[in-house]
């Protein structure tokens, strides 16, 4: 009878799974992996099945028969054996040939049944009862042990099983007792029964294969979508890079024209005392106030995209966080003839104090833009382990129908009351940054508000105590009505634009200016002057990949550690929070309006004065 590892295909959905037929190849390889896998055990079982038998007929079957039988069994059951642990060795060194060690188990599964055939009937015959008993237990015993894994080769299976069961029925049948031929009937049923288990393992088999086959293939397609998913990411991520470099160098540059414009406009309302100029003075300083809002809108919610803002949290005043908002929106309010109020300085906390800063400037610049009459209130109090920090304000107030989307990117406010033009500047992205910053800190952010009489947001963080170092000093209010009289202010600026606005602004407000467009320049009349300075004004580009930073350091050597300075750039995107903390100088960016502009003068000579 020939040996083949020939599989037959396996119909699709055999357990009604509507699968596909696995390929030859695969039913091959799954076979060979399971029936090895069984082997050693299998081994074992026709061992003692022969031990078993060897007993049962070592007394009453012919000496010569009997030991016959037990040296080819042994013979048959040391190649197998071998067979398995070449196969062992075969796999751990990598080898893959399973169509060869398939064919080579199936040749020794085939003899072995083909050997306790022989066996039954050399041997059934002598004895009694209990010999025959013995030797029909343990056929039937192989024949439905090999099952599971035999079922998987059709042809394979029904040679065994013929081998196994058609000795016995026909032994069994003309053995000439009363039952014999009864019990022929019993061992046909029961090969019958055999059959039908071999062919459900069939078919379950298969399933198994296609299912392995089919949750590979899954595996292959997730894979690679991953890998397709990874790639968009990445190319996501520099893109989203490059989105924040483009606003980032396109802010910068367009900050500086606006910068310069408005300080033109303003030296032109103080030569001119037309009230039509002034008029147009206003407007032109209110415009660019305003594009300096959407630059700094558009790069906030750039940065929280991509990704670009870490929190790191620690212990901070609430006293010097509150002096820095005054400093900055002072004089708006003082334009509008608003009231700006700060309770609960004493308190400290425990977060990130430039993104709460963030969140307060964005609050309280919205609060002061629909405020028309009262003031805008910011306060801090203790609420259990956690600070309560609010900004409230007497505006125009939001509608109910509103507060759901007051979020939202690009949405503005529409009260039932005209909105005068400074109510729609901007992009509506200032409350989706505070509320996705307030999410970066994990600090719960709500509003209340009623149309017509006000709105209060209110930001949940974390209590904290007071940091070791305390500031020397607490920041004096500034005088808006300051005279820059005998004052000598040195500006290094490389835009020759803003150069020129910033001597002309400067000296209409009585100032002596030394202007210098370099670090080397500035640093050269520094070694060749007595005269100190009161004021310092530089930009953070310089040429020669130099920075404001080289000009601080160059004036101060000269003129010492405690000369005032203020830094006015277009550029966003580096840490001069941190640089100014270590270098002991105030910020502002492009395009700056000259209040803000003559507010933090006022600010720093107040300071140097005091």
């Amino acid at each position: 009878m020939a040996v083949t590892a020939t599989l037959p295909a396996i119909e699709p959905g055999t357990g009604g799974r509507g699968l596909p037929a696995p390929s030859n190849d695969a039913l091959i390889e799954d076979t060979e992996r399971l029936v090895y896998r069984q082997t050693s055990a299998g081994l074992m079982g026709h061992f003692l099945g022969m031990v078993v038998v060897a007993l049962a007929y070592w007394k009453v079957a012919p000496p010569v028969v009997l030991r016959g039988w037990i040296i080819a069994f042994l013979v048959l059951w040391t190649i197998r054996f071998a067979t398995l642990l070449a196969h062992d060795r075969a796999v751990m060194q990598g080898e893959d040939a399973p169509a060869r060690w398939l064919r080579r188990w199936n040749a020794g599964a085939l003899a072995g049944a083909a050997l306790w055939s022989l066996g039954s009937m050399l041997l059934y015959d002598h004895g009694g009862w209990f010999q025959r008993t013995t030797l029909m237990l343990a056929i039937y015993s192989f024949a439905i042990g090999a099952v599971p894994y035999m079922a998987s080769q059709p042809k394979l299976f029904l040679s065994c099983m013929g081998l196994y069961f058609l000795p016995m029925i026909g032994r069994t049948a003309l053995h000439g007792g009363p039952d014999d031929v009864h019990l022929a009937g019993v061992w046909c049923l029961m090969a019958l029964c055999t059959l039908v288990v071999g062919r459900g393992f069939h078919n379950v088999f298969g399933d198994m294969v296609s299912l392995r086959l089919h949750s590979e293939d899954l595996a292959q397609r997730l894979k690679g979508e991953m890998a397709l998913a990874e790639a968009a990411q990445r190319e996501a991520e520099t893109a989203n890079r490059a989105k924040t470099q483009f606003f980032a160098a396109a802010s910068h540059d367009l900050r500086q024209p606006l910068h310069a414009m408005g300080l033109f406009a303003e030296a032109l309302r103080q030569r001119c005392k037309d009230d039509d100029v002034v008029h147009l003075v206003n407007s032109i300083n209110s415009s660019v106030d305003a594009l300096e809002g959407l630059f700094s809108e558009l790069l906030d919610i750039t940065k929280i995209d991509t990704g670009a803002v870490e929190i790191e949290p620690e212990h901070f005043s609430m006293r010097d966080l509150f002096a820095r908002i005054r400093l900055h929106f002072e004089p708006t309010a003082f334009e509008k003839g608003l009231m700006l109020g700060f309770r609960g300085e004493h308190h400290h906390a425990y977060a990130d104090p430039v993104i709460v800063e963030r969140i307060l400037r964005n609050l309280v610049s919205n609060a002061i833009r629909y405020t028309e009459d009262g003031g805008v209130l910011v306060s801090c109090r203790r609420r259990g382990q956690a600070l309560c920090l609010q900004v409230w304000d007497t505006g125009i107030g939001i509608t109910e129908k509103e507060q759901g989307r007051i979020f939202d990117e690009f949405y503005q406010t529409h009260s039932g009351r005209p909105l005068e033009p400074h109510h729609r500047k901007g992009l509506g992205l200032g409350l989706a940054i505070v509320k996705r910053l307030a999410d970066l800190m994990q600090s719960p952010l709500t509003l209340r508000s009623r149309v017509g009489h006000g709105t209060v947001f209110t930001l949940m963080i974390p209590v904290g105590r007071a940091p070791r170092l305390q500031p020397a000093s607490t920041l004096s209010r500034p005088t808006l009505g300051i005279t820059l009289d005998r004052r000598h202010v040195v500006v290094v600026e490389d835009e020759q634009a803003v150069l020129d606005g910033l001597q002309v602004l400067l000296k209409g407000w009585g100032a002596t200016v030394s202007a210098f467009d370099s670090v080397p320049g500035v640093s050269a009349w520094a070694q060749q002057t007595t005269a100190r300075p009161d004021l310092v004004i530089v930009d953070y580009r310089l040429p020669e990949q130099q920075t404001g930073i080289d000009a601080i350091r160059a004036l101060r050597a000269r003129f010492g550690k405690d000369l005032p300075v203020i830094m006015v750039t277009g550029s966003t995107m580096t840490g001069h929070e941190e640089e100014a903390r270590q270098h002991n100088f105030h910020v502002l960016i492009k395009p700056v309006v000259p209040t803000k502009l003559r507010a933090m003068i006022a600010f720093k000579l107040g300071v140097r004065q005091g």
